[in-house]
């Protein structure tokens, strides 16, 4: 294609979308986030920076408890200082949010707590509300989302409104969605006055989302970013070993962003979290970008960077990005369970599909993923 960014100038995009956004806000009279630091009990300096106009401060390294099993983990992680901590209703088939209230116990009062509901109508969102808050011990989130929403349309007048009501009954205290596509609801989110944004954002995110996070900031939204490992794997295979020095450099590489309020990394045992919570304190160096381009270069056939330009391009209507997303999630994150999930909320008709049945595949990445390969592979596991 003529007009797709060669693999080095996507490297150079990518890698420099954190200077860009500085770089943008230092010709603005708006001043950047506030960050401060402060002593932790394991010894090492915990970076704070606040989540919009909410006024929470939080540590740039929050704790992403997706397919965390061990609650000792989440227990020192407190400890150590980490207070934002993100959970969702459907993670682990529910009873995520269960373990990570056992294991916050006495220790909620001292972070901020975010859950996210996974139904689509008012009286649907609300009614999980009050399941989420009786599995996780407590009377009130810090941030509730709308979980995965990535068509501006479906950011409905009526869900932000029951979202406002849970606000104005005490139940949460920041209004809240998650995206994957950030670029395409921005407005949207901007417009119904959504006060925080976890999005989908790393270092192998297109380089548009650099100015629509910068929009977010200017509106004085919080941000916070997941899966910034950037994850994928390899076609029925382990994800491929990765440098020792990997994630620290995509953690930081998120964090350099000062946009960025916190980060979500989803963490498994102590080693993990001792590992992000360092990368905390520490600076993006060239070192660092050199261990990520090569990484960007491995992923390239398996990661979907969520830049949009695949939308309607199937003859029969699949959501490409959304099914490759659901094999990361099982290729690379090993949570198949999650996948399967996601696949099956697609339509009857869509997950009749099967690719093998076209002659040729009329999406073409501009970014290389070989989007036949992983439709077929989403169908060989969840169909």
């Amino acid at each position: 294609m003529s007009n797709a960014p060669s693999r080095r100038n996507f490297l150079v995009a990518g890698l420099t979308l954190p200077a860009v956004a500085s770089a943008s806000r230092s010709a603005d009279s708006r001043p950047a986030q506030p960050q401060s630091s402060a002593p932790s009990s394991s010894g090492a300096p915990l970076q704070y920076r606040t989540l919009g106009k909410t006024g929470l401060r939080v540590a740039t390294v929050g704790y992403g408890c997706m397919i965390t099993s061990d609650p000792t983990v989440i227990t020192r992680a407190v400890d150590m200082g980490i207070n934002y901590f993100d959970t969702s209703r459907n993670y682990q088939g529910g009873q995520n949010e269960r373990m990570v209230g056992a294991a916050l116990g006495a220790k909620r009062k001292d972070i901020f707590l975010a859950s996210k509901c996974d139904t689509h109508t008012p009286d649907g969102i609300l009614a999980e509300l009050d399941t989420s808050l009786k599995e996780l011990s407590t009377d009130h989130l810090d941030v509730w989302h709308l979980h995965g929403y990535d068509d501006p349309a479906k950011i409905t007048d009526e869900l932000v409104a029951a979202q406002r009501k849970a606000k104005q009954q005490g139940k949460i205290r920041c209004v809240g969605m998650s995206t994957h596509n950030l670029p395409a609801v921005v407005d949207r989110v901007i417009e119904a006055g959504i006060e925080v944004v976890q999005m989908q954002y790393n270092f192998a995110s297109d380089k548009s989302y650099g100015p629509a996070i910068e929009k977010l900031h200017q509106a004085g939204i919080g941000v916070i970013a997941m899966k910034v490992m950037a994850k994928a794997g390899r076609r029925g295979a382990p994800q491929p070993q990765r440098p020792a020095g990997f994630a620290p450099a995509a953690l930081k590489w998120a964090i350099n962003n000062p946009s960025i309020a916190t980060t979500v990394p989803s963490m498994t045992d102590i080693d993990q979290l001792e590992q992000n919570f360092k990368a905390m304190s520490e600076r993006f160096n060239d070192a660092d970008a050199k261990v990520l381009s090569a990484r960007l270069e491995e992923i390239g056939p398996y990661f979907c960077r969520m830049c949009g330009k695949c939308s309607g391009e199937c003859p029969k209507g699949l959501p490409v990005a959304d099914m490759v997303r659901f094999v990361m999630y099982a290729d690379g994150y090993g949570q198949f369970p999650l996948g399967r999930e996601n696949f099956q909320r697609m339509s009857a008709q869509h997950q009749n599909v099967r690719c093998s049945d076209c002659a040729s595949c009329a999406v073409h990445c501009p970014n290389g993923v070989r989007v036949a390969a992983q439709l077929s592979r989403a169908q060989e596991l969840f169909a």
